[in-house]
């Protein structure tokens, strides 16, 4: 029979899929504003650039000219925040709300009739999680900054267009990119891949918080936490070394660890019977070992990866790594420190001397 902590996981599994997808979404309508937004911005920046001939080009009359399309630039950023802002704010009460049932559903019933769940504010979470940082930056900080990025690459790149002796056509299609690419190699193409990492990152941060204070308010069933990566070969050392590992509420390197990070946690139910309040000698065999407090054991980043080729292993944590990985005794977790650093090769040498000489490096 199954733990409660292993349908958890099971749980978060599916979430965590069905978040990706729900993110995607979220991409897909941020990235379509942007793309509307620069059939105007392009159309401005022919008309802005027409009067401009390279004997009259001066940064001073340049800068002058593309005032309206970094206005343009701007708007559309600040309808980004806008728009973002309101599907985060929704995901706040969901994912509450989510997390809420998930418990519930785990729960035998003896136990869910002796013990009330908290719930959590909506609202309280998500201004919270849009005061706490990630990657550094709150997210409105992080939204500026890709639009003050993209206002000077066009800036820049129509500086240089003038200088090499480029025509504004020329100028525009690097800028834009070609119709045949699907507008994938223009300079501006960086600009939209920054802001689908960031949505996707807002999302991920958004969602932990709320379910970090939905474990919060219900403290007296919920004691740890256990950091979940996605198994496949594009999570990072920093999250594989950290996949399966548990931590106290409110403690431990949180999702999202990384701009685009795909990881997500998972709440461990306490087992202590007395603490729940429960008397073990009232509750049903099959409830206790429901109850057992076992944390999923196959979830471990390390072992998943021990099953795929040599190939596949290198591909993930890079040659040398995937040697002390394969021949040198290390686990996945010693590449990183405590708080999920991945030490340099120098580092480890020296931390792992040994290793380094079993694995022949």
């Amino acid at each position: 029979m199954a733990t409660a902590n292993e349908r958890l996981a099971d749980l978060a599994i599916a979430h965590a899929i069905d978040l990706t997808r729900y993110s995607n979404g979220v991409v897909r309508r941020m990235i379509g504003l942007l793309n509307r937004v620069d059939e105007d911005l392009f159309a401005q920046l022919l008309v802005a650039l027409e009067p401009m001939t390279p004997e009259s080009f001066t940064v001073q009359r340049l800068d002058s000219l593309l005032s309206n399309v970094q206005r343009l630039n701007a708007q559309a950023y600040r309808q980004i925040g806008v728009e973002l802002d309101e599907e985060l704010r929704q995901l706040a009460g969901y994912e509450g709300s989510y997390q809420h049932r998930a418990l519930q559903s785990v729960l035998p019933a003896q136990v869910a009739e002796q013990l009330a769940l908290n719930t959590i504010s909506a609202n309280q979470v998500y201004a919270a999680a849009m005061a706490r940082p990630f990657q550094g930056k709150l997210l409105s900080e992080a939204l500026a900054g890709i639009e003050a990025a993209r206002a000077a690459r066009i800036r820049d790149a129509i500086r240089m267009g003038f200088v090499e002796g480029e025509t504004v056509s020329q100028m525009v299609r690097r800028l834009r990119g070609t119709r045949t690419n699907g507008y994938a190699d223009g300079l501006l193409e960086i600009d939209r891949r920054g802001a689908e990492a960031l949505v996707r990152t807002a999302v991920n941060h958004t969602a932990n918080y709320a379910r970090q204070a939905l474990f919060e308010a219900n403290d007296h069933l919920v004691k740890q936490w256990q950091f979940l990566a996605t198994l496949d070969g594009r999570t990072t050392i920093t999250c594989a070394s950290l996949s399966g590992k548990t931590f106290a509420i409110g403690q431990g390197p949180q999702p999202p660890r990384h701009w685009n990070c795909r990881s997500t946690s998972v709440p461990v139910l306490e087992s202590a019977w007395a603490s729940l309040g429960l008397s073990k000698s009232d509750i049903d065999p099959g409830t206790q070992a429901s109850m057992d407090g076992q944390v999923a054991a196959d979830i471990s980043y390390g072992q998943w990866l021990k099953s795929k080729p040599a190939a596949f292993q290198d591909e993930v944590l890079g040659p040398e790594r995937g040697k002390l990985f394969r021949s040198g005794g290390l686990t996945v977790d010693r590449f990183t420190d405590s708080k999920g650093k991945v030490y340099t090769l120098d580092e480890l040498r020296k931390r792992d001397a040994a290793a380094f000489e079993k694995a022949g490096l």
